[in-house]
């Protein structure tokens, strides 16, 4: 389990095709401290298994599930990725539970300076994740853990603080840029509780989101 708070940028050294999926090799300090083969590693919202460590660099498989579903297919030597490790026991949890299992891929539409280092982002997101996200619930872009301010039709808006922008990849992020989608995990628990269990009771989650829940 993850909780959003980014630790350190990473650099893409390599993404390597194979048969089925890819081998990505990040270089990085702070992640693979404490990390021994089989460790879990955030990367841009993507929880993957160091199947190789070395002393400035780990390498993990991309399944060809991953590729399709994220945007780690699209990452280039020299590329900047968010990296957290995972929750420790005695750690805590400053952002959200956050999983590592992206639902998809959302799309940039802007991202714009508010003042005093705060940042306006803007993400156009697919229509069949709307149900799990709500104004002021969390949502994780690109790993990284984030209040929604705004609902707009097809897309949310966010605010990046000073600290945010300046050590994730959110920096970079521009029209059109796609980035990683991981919904709550209670939201989608919920979600489905509410299919099995209100059928034939009109109990919608719109009816919910008029009532006040």
């Amino acid at each position: 389990m993850f909780t959003g708070i980014i630790e350190e940028l990473g650099t893409v050294e390599s993404l390597e095709s194979r048969a089925a999926g890819a081998r990505l090799r990040i270089r990085c300090q702070t992640v693979i401290e404490d990390a021994e083969l089989g460790s879990s590693i955030c990367v841009n919202g993507v929880c993957l298994t160091a199947a190789e460590l070395r002393k400035d660099s780990f390498a993990a498989d991309v399944a060809p599930e991953t590729l399709k579903r994220s945007n780690l297919g699209a990452l280039r030597p020299g590329s900047a990725v968010n990296l957290e490790r995972p929750l420790s026991p005695h750690g805590r949890l400053g952002g959200h539970i956050v999983q590592g299992h992206v639902d998809g891929t959302g799309e940039c539409v802007s991202l714009d300076e508010l003042g005093d280092g705060n940042w306006w982002l803007t993400v156009k997101i697919p229509e069949w994740i709307d149900p799990y996200v709500v104004e002021k619930g969390s949502v994780a872009i690109d790993g990284i853990s984030l209040t929604i301010a705004l609902l707009e039709g097809d897309q949310l808006s966010v605010t990046v603080v000073p600290h945010t922008i300046r050590n994730t990849t959110l920096r970079n992020c521009g029209p059109g840029s796609v980035v990683n989608l991981e919904t709550d995990i209670i939201a989608k628990h919920v979600a489905k509780l509410l299919e099995k269990t209100g059928r034939g009771t009109g109990l919608t989650v719109e009816k919910l989101r008029g009532m006040g829940y």
